[in-house]
């Protein structure tokens, strides 16, 4: 009975380490942003690589390029937030769908490219329980948000992340706690293909970061 509880179990991790391996993607370097629709003002932002992120099916879910130098401000406690160190509104890069694409919100997102800005959803109650922090990229169309270095107030930066959607919802990715290998993408429980990487501050800092690239809130 021994020697079967230990096969047994032996066979249990292996079929789990094969089940979390078919559900790995697969993150690869790119060169830097070449699209000559992007202002230069943005392409003179970002690294000089950026990624792209494929699922367990081989379809590419986007193309990311993050800031060479994200400006930072000094760490404070905010409630139910990951990435204070980052101010609301930030641009943290650029990210392309090549294919029709869905928000956190399940809404819909065209084939495009989007800037990403880091800001905080309100902590009301309209918004309980819509992911467990507050801390999420909203996508604008990139040919609505030509500065790196503008900063929007918070109704201003929705309006503007509503034109990804076309409608009355800002077009938001949620930004779990990082936890991952920079340069990889999984999928958790939830469904959610999370993209682990790592952000360059501007005081030189690093900071890792996770991103949601598919998946949508819980219902």
């Amino acid at each position: 009975m021994r020697k079967r509880t230990r096969v047994g179990g032996v066979l249990i991790v292996l079929f789990s380490s094969l089940l979390c391996m078919a559900q790995a993607g697969k993150v690869e370097t790119i060169g830097g942003l070449t699209d000559a629709s992007i202002p230069q003002a943005i392409k003179d932002v970002l690294d000089t690589k950026g990624y792209r992120v494929s699922l367990d099916d081989g379809s590419v879910a986007c193309e990311i390029w993050l800031r060479r130098a994200v400006p930072a401000q000094v760490k404070k406690e905010v409630e139910g937030a990951f990435y204070s160190q980052l101010a609301e509104s930030t641009m943290l890069g650029i990210l392309s769908f090549p294919q029709a694409a869905t928000d956190y919100r399940g809404q819909p997102v065209k084939p495009g490219v989007y800037t990403l800005r880091y800001e905080l959803i309100p902590n009301d109650g309209n918004h309980l329980g819509v992911a467990p922090n507050r801390d999420f990229a909203l996508l604008v169309p990139v040919a609505s948000d030509p500065d790196p270095n503008a900063s929007f107030k918070f109704d201003d930066l929705v309006n503007l992340s509503r034109k990804a959607t076309g409608t009355r919802h800002p077009a938001p990715l949620n930004m779990p706690q990082p936890g991952g290998t920079a340069g990889t993408v999984a999928k958790d429980d939830e469904d959610h293909w999370i993209l682990s990487a790592e952000m360059k501050l501007a005081s030189g800092e690093s900071l890792p970061i996770a991103l949601v690239v598919k998946g949508t809130a819980p219902q």
